[in-house]
C-alpha cells in the first residue's frame, strides 16, 4: 500500500490517457498486478493507445454507464474489482467519476463519493488514481478534490504532493444539501405499513404514465419498495411517496423521519452470508442517479429514471 488510506488523488489538467498510465499504469499490467481503468467511454480508445500491447491486461470500463450514478461506484465498480483479486495482492485503480458535463444535479453525489472512498479502502493494498480535467472543470471542483484527495499530482511533471486542504468529512457534510421541492403536480402518496403494496402500485402506475416501460419500471417499483420498507422499519413507521417527470426522467423520492447516520449506508457490498441489508445498496446499484438528504427531521432519498 503506499498510503494510509490506499488512494492517490491527481487534478490534472492533462488529456486522461496519456502520460499518467504510460508509467505506472502500464508497468504493473506488465508485471502482472490487478489494474482496472474506469473513464468515459471516448477516453478508453486513448488510453489503449497509451497503454501499447499492456492493454490487454487491463480492465477497461466506460464510466459513464458502470458510474453513471456516483453512488453505484464504489460497490459496483472499485469493490467490484478490487474484492475479486487474491488476498494480499496490490490492486491499482484508475477511476474519473468526475468529467466536464456532469449537471449541477449529479455534482454533490460525485463529491460525496470521492469523499468516501478511502474510508471504504483503509488498510487495504489498493492504489486508486483519480484523473480530473483541470482545464476544463471549474475551481469549486478541483477544491473538492484537494478536499478529497490525501495526495495531489500536478498534471506538469513535478513531485507529488500532500494535499493540506484534505477534509473529506467536511466534504460530505457540505453536500449534504436540502433538495429541491418536488415540483406542482407530482404524484403524492403518504404511506405506512399497511398500505406498502399501494405506495409501490401507485408509483409503477405513474411510472408507466410517464413512459417507463420494461426493466426501467421494474427498477422503479424495486426502489420504491425497498425505500418504502426502509421507511416503515427504520424510519418512523412511515413515510411519503412522491413521483414526477424532470428532464427525461422519471424521479422518485421517499421521505421519512429517520436519520441516516452512516454516510457508507447503500455504498459497503454486502458480505454474501449477510441477511438483509440490502436495501440501499440495490437501490443505488439500479438507479440512474441517487441524491439523499439527511437532517434532524428526518431523511429524503430522491432517485432518477431514464425514460
Amino acid at each position: 500500500m503506499r498510503l494510509p488510506c490506499g488512494r492517490r488523488g491527481t487534478p490534472a489538467g492533462e488529456c486522461p490517457g496519456r502520460g499518467w498510465v504510460r508509467g505506472p499504469v502500464r508497468a504493473d499490467a506488465a508485471a502482472g498486478e490487478p489494474v482496472a481503468v474506469a473513464v468515459p467511454g471516448e477516453r478508453i480508445a486513448l488510453i489503449r493507445d497509451a497503454l501499447g500491447e499492456a492493454a490487454g491486461d487491463v480492465r477497461m470500463l466506460d464510466m459513464r454507464e458502470a458510474g453513471r450514478n456516483p453512488g453505484r461506484i464504489i460497490p459496483g465498480v472499485l469493490c467490484a474489482f478490487a474484492d475479486v483479486q487474491p488476498a494480499g495482492r496490490r490492486v491499482r485503480i484508475v477511476g474519473e467519476p468526475v468529467w466536464p458535463g456532469r449537471t449541477e444535479t449529479e455534482y454533490p453525489a460525485c463529491a460525496q463519493h470521492e469523499a468516501l472512498i478511502n474510508a471504504v479502502f483503509r488498510g487495504r493494498t489498493v492504489t486508486i488514481l483519480c484523473p480530473y480535467d483541470a482545464s476544463r472543470l471549474d475551481e469549486r471542483v478541483l477544491a473538492d478534490a484537494r478536499a478529497t484527495h490525501p495526495v495531489v499530482i500536478p498534471a506538469a511533471p513535478g513531485p507529488r504532493q500532500d494535499s493540506d486542504a484534505y477534509a473529506p468529512g467536511a466534504v460530505v457534510a457540505r453536500h449534504n444539501r436540502p433538495l429541491p421541492p418536488p415540483p406542482d403536480g407530482a404524484l403524492s402518496f403518504a404511506f405506512a405499513e399497511c398500505s406498502l403494496p399501494q405506495a409501490r402500485h401507485a408509483a409503477t402506475g405513474e411510472g408507466a404514465r410517464l413512459g417507463l416501460t420494461g426493466v426501467r419500471l421494474d427498477d422503479l417499483s424495486l426502489v420504491t419498495a425497498e425505500l418504502a420498507t426502509n421507511s416503515v422499519v427504520h424510519g418512523g413507521g412511515g413515510g411519503l411517496l412522491r413521483v414526477w417527470p424532470e428532464d427525461g426522467y422519471v424521479v422518485c423520492e421517499v421521505r421519512d423521519k429517520g436519520r441516516l447516520a452512516d454516510p457508507l449506508a447503500g455504498r459497503r457490498p454486502a458480505p454474501r452470508d449477510q441477511r438483509g441489508g440490502r436495501g440501499l445498496l440495490l437501490v443505488n446499484l439500479v438507479s440512474d442517479l441517487v441524491r439523499t438528504h439527511t437532517g434532524p427531521n428526518g431523511t429524503t432519498v430522491r432517485c432518477w429514471f431514464a425514460r
